[in-house]
């Protein structure tokens, strides 16, 4: 059997390898969302080049991993130095040749240059957060059942260099208006001026240093009936201090631009959304694609997970599967090779 090696252009420092989030690495609390369907469509093969975006749980590493059979190479992304060494400890025993880069998937081009890797076959995007990280303590949480005093970072950075954007930096300083921009823009919230009003009246006596501070004043701003939903009024508001933060809808579009470009003829992009902003851009993307002739959608419209999915995992609700192949060039004697139609129905 081959010998199971690891590389990182970013290697974890020992020192960040203790904790909670990895003496829970092996318990399952996170769950892959969509496996079965990515393993259908992106269909690994023993010889493919692998690259999964956003590792994550290292849930989907581990099966695209055992599909290339002890062979082929596979390449895992996170900005999360958590991510990684979750995923580390997750591929232990897999024999397939192995890269964990510790990097935004927006720089993959480089990072994969200094690999010496030209090329992919298969690209995992998963735009979701893990368990893990909404369970960080970096203020993405505001859960009544978690403890609700997290310092609003909402960045992958434990501790953020000064310089660094942080949520706290957002709603303590931006103008009335960028921040309602911002809550509409990037979380689609109807009453972003009044939860963006709330929250310059908040800061104007005292600034935020909490997500439960923050989450509070929202709610309260927001009309009874709102706060009655099955979603927590401070939902939207939290989603869009995260984008911003992290620049996710910037991070996605170059990364989804370096896979595709990276990606040889015949090759799959499979990418998981969890709300409606992603799902558009990804949309947009792969029908730019398609309508220019460089690729074909292997399903026109998402592809949504089952009922029983949702009913184990409640997190999966609302994620969202879009899977294109990129297309054989037109002086490649394989031109005329047709798509593998997507079959859901059977086992993977």
């Amino acid at each position: 059997m081959r010998t199971r090696h690891f590389s990182s252009s970013n290697p974890v420092p020992s020192s960040e390898r203790k904790g909670p989030s990895y003496a829970k690495a092996s318990e399952g609390r996170h769950q892959p969302v969509l496996l079965h369907e990515v393993l259908q469509a992106l269909d690994v093969q023993p010889d493919d080049i692998v690259l999964d975006a956003t590792v994550g749980g290292g849930g989907h590493a581990r099966e695209l991993v055992k599909g290339l059979g002890g062979n082929g190479l596979f390449i895992g992304f996170d900005k999360d130095a958590d991510a990684i060494e979750r995923t580390r400890i997750a591929l232990t025993g897999c024999t397939a040749p192995a890269h964990l880069v510790l990097a935004d998937f927006r720089h993959l081009e480089s990072k994969l240059a200094v690999l010496g890797v030209s090329r992919i076959t298969k690209a995992l995007f998963d735009f979701g957060w893990s368990s893990y990280q909404l369970d960080s303590g970096r203020g993405f949480s505001f859960s009544a059942s978690r403890q609700s005093d997290e310092p609003l970072l909402m960045t992958y950075s434990k501790v953020p260099h000064a310089a660094e954007l942080t949520a706290a930096t957002i709603v303590n300083t931006w103008s009335e208006r960028s921040l309602a921009d911002v809550i509409f823009g990037f979380g689609e919230e109807h009453y972003a001026r009044r939860i963006a009003k709330a929250i310059v009246a908040h800061r104007s006596k005292k600034p935020f240093k909490t997500s439960s501070e923050l989450a509070e004043v929202v709610r309260l701003a927001t009309p009874p009936r709102y706060r009655r939903s099955r979603i927590h009024p401070a939902t939207r508001t939290f989603q869009a201090l995260r984008i911003a933060v992290n620049d996710e809808l910037g991070a996605l579009s170059e990364g989804l631009g370096a896979a595709w470009r990276m990606l040889a003829p015949g090759g799959r992009v499979a990418a998981i959304s969890f709300h409606s902003i992603e799902d558009r851009l990804v949309k947009q993307t792969f029908a730019s694609w398609e309508k220019s002739g460089e690729g074909r959608r292997i399903s026109k419209k998402p592809i949504p997970p089952t009922s029983e999915e949702v009913a184990e995992n409640p997190r999966a609700r609302s994620a969202k599967l879009r899977v294109i192949e990129k297309l054989f060039h037109e002086n490649s004697h394989t031109k005329d090779k047709q798509v593998r139609p997507l079959d859901l129905s059977g086992e993977t």
